[in-house]
Parts: structure tokens; C-alpha cells; sequence
């Protein structure tokens, strides 16, 4: 029952943003400027699209102390962002399974997600941040905001870096939060401290701090890279790479949305608010979020589909699992 209702849920998200976006353009339009995009620049944007996989693989292989050979990294993370286009996050579930069958202990797959999610997560937030300050006729408040976004997100960052250097402390701050502010022991901010603190601790490590930071710039230029070129297959060269960044950040939150299909709906609305910061007129960008969605999809289809044949993913298993995290996880306490 509660996976039909979280299905129903996600179709009912996914269709109501979809007609909001489209509510006052001619589909045809949409349709007409698809059909002159740029199909050199697709290439290119597939091609770069592959490449920030195995960035991105390289960046996992190292949190795991390259416990996996470089084919099954790539060809992993690949299968993982496709069957994240899955309901119940299923691609996470296949890279765990995949990792133990390979000889990495759950708990160390388990902290290099965590990892990658806080690096991704700060990318995000520095790289939102850099955007919003370059917004045309943006507002003074706004860009002293944005680069308020961008130390706050470094610092609380620094502050995580030095809880997982200093357990002990951070269990010492949490102690006093609960003494001087005992209704939040309602909340499970015990188990989010020790969960974030295990995650963190292969960055205790400075060569492995260093190895994933590198690869983790790498692998945002490359997502940089592959919006630009989608942005210039739809002949957009004013604010091109502004727009890019604006596109990749704004996308980058939509897909944790939990209720849509495949984050169809959410994406092309993060998309559509990135055009209409730049000025880029409606069906420019509605055509740019169906492209870039499109073309997303399709290279993990291409590449993970190959994945799950060398591999030999057992999707089965792989949704009996994420069923039964589904099921076992915490329920929040009641008041």
C-alpha cells in the first residue's frame, strides 16, 4: 500500500509541474526548438556526460581505498544513477550490493556515500552561491545573501571536517543543545550526529581528503561542462555559462525531491527558474529542460545499461532490498 501511494504521489508531482511549466506555451513551439538544437553539441555534452562518470568513480574508488578496479567503479557508478531514476533511490541500493560483492565492508560503502553527498552538497551551495552574484540587475541584498550562502556552506563544512577530527567534542555540543534545549532529544539528532560523523571519517585521512576534493572539482567541471554544451545546442550564447551553473545547482536539488517520476517535473522547473534568472525567454527554456533532462537520462541508459550487463545486476534483488530498507527505517518519535 505504501508504495502505491508513494507511485500515485510521484505521478501526480511529476504531472502538476509539468503543466504548470507548460500552462502558457504553444507545445509546438517547444517541439520546434528542439528540433534545432545542435546535434555537434549533443555529442559533445554525451561524450563529457561519460567522462564525469569515471571522474566520479575515481572519486568513489578512492574513498574505498581502491578496493574495486577502475572497470567495475565506472561501470557501478553508472548503474547506480540509472536505477536512481527508480523509485526508492534503488541505484544506492545496487552500489552497496555491488560493493560487497566485491569485498568492501557495508560500513565503508555506506560513509563514502555520506561523503560524497556532504562534497556534492557543499559544490552545490559554493557554486549557487558564485551564480546568484552574477545574476543580471540582481537585487545588493540578494548577492550579500548569496555570498553569506557560500561562507556559511564553508563553514559549516569546516566545522563537520573538525567533528570528525574531534568526536568527542562534537558529542559534548550535542550534550549541552539537549541540557539547555531538552524538546529537541524528540528529534533524532543523536543518530544524524554519529551517522554524519562516521561518514566523514575517511576525510580524516589527508590524502584521502585530498584525492576526493580533486575529483570532486573534477567531476562538477565536467557537470559544468555538459550543460554548457546543451545551452549552446539550443543557440543560447548570452549568459551561457551563468546559466549553465544556475541549470546544474538548481537541478542538483530538484532530483532529491522524493515525489516525482524519475524527477521529470522537478527538473524542468529547476531549469525554467534558472532561465527566467537570466531573462531567457519561455520556450527557449522549457525546451532547454526537456533536452537536458532527455540527454541525462539517455546517457545513463546508454552506459548503465551496459553496466547491468557486465556486471549482472540482479534487479530483483536489488528492489527486495531497497523494500526492506524502505520498511526498516526509523520512525520519528512522537510527542
Amino acid at each position: 500500500m505504501r508504495r502505491m501511494l508513494v507511485l500515485v504521489g510521484s505521478i501526480v508531482v511529476s504531472a502538476a509541474l509539468l503543466l504548470w511549466i507548460l500552462r502558457d506555451v504553444p507545445i509546438e513551439e517547444v517541439g520546434a526548438a528542439l528540433r534545432q538544437a545542435s546535434l555537434l553539441w549533443i555529442g559533445i555534452c554525451l561524450l563529457i556526460s561519460v567522462s564525469g562518470m569515471w571522474a566520479r568513480s575515481n572519486r568513489w574508488r578512492g574513498l574505498l581505498q581502491n578496493r574495486i578496479n577502475a572497470r567495475d567503479g565506472f561501470f557501478i557508478i553508472a548503474v547506480t544513477f540509472l536505477l536512481n531514476q527508480l523509485p526508492l533511490r534503488a541505484g544506492e541500493v545496487a552500489r552497496s550490493l555491488l560493493a560487497a560483492q566485491r569485498g568492501v565492508p557495508v560500513m565503508t560503502a555506506a560513509t563514502s556515500i555520506v561523503v560524497e553527498r556532504l562534497l556534492d552538497l557543499l559544490m552545490v551551495v559554493l557554486l549557487l552561491a558564485a551564480a546568484i552574484t552574477q545574476i543580471p540587475d540582481a537585487q545588493p541584498e540578494i548577492i550579500q545573501g548569496a555570498a553569506f550562502l557560500g561562507v556559511l556552506g564553508l563553514i559549516g563544512f569546516s566545522v563537520l571536517l573538525f567533528f570528525a577530527h574531534r568526536p568527542n567534542f562534537a558529542q559534548m555540543v550535542l550534550d549541552l543543545v539537549h541540557r539547555f534545549l531538552p524538546f529537541l532529544k524528540r528529534l533524532p539528532l543523536q543518530s544524524i550526529l554519529d551517522h554524519v560523523i562516521d561518514g566523514l571519517q575517511p576525510l580524516t585521512n589527508w590524502g584521502t581528503f585530498a584525492h576526493a576534493v580533486f575529483w570532486t572539482l573534477v567531476s562538477w567541471a565536467h557537470s559544468l561542462g555538459a550543460m554548457y554544451a546543451l545551452v549552446r545546442a539550443m543557440g543560447i550564447q548570452e549568459n551561457a555559462l551563468l546559466l549553465a551553473t544556475l541549470s546544474v545547482t538548481l537541478a542538483s536539488f530538484s532530483v532529491a525531491i522524493p515525489l516525482s517520476v524519475a524527477a521529470i517535473g522537478p527538473f524542468e522547473a529547476a531549469i525554467a527558474v534558472a532561465g527566467t534568472l537570466v531573462n531567457l525567454n519561455e520556450v527557449t527554456y522549457i525546451a532547454l529542460g526537456f533536452l537536458t533532462h532527455g540527454i541525462t537520462v539517455l546517457s545513463y541508459i546508454l552506459v548503465g545499461g551496459v553496466g547491468l550487463v557486465i556486471l549482472g545486476v540482479a534487479l530483483g534483488d536489488v528492489f527486495k532490498r531497497a523494500q526492506t530498507e524502505e520498511q526498516e527505517k526509523p520512525k520519528p518519535e512522537m510527542a
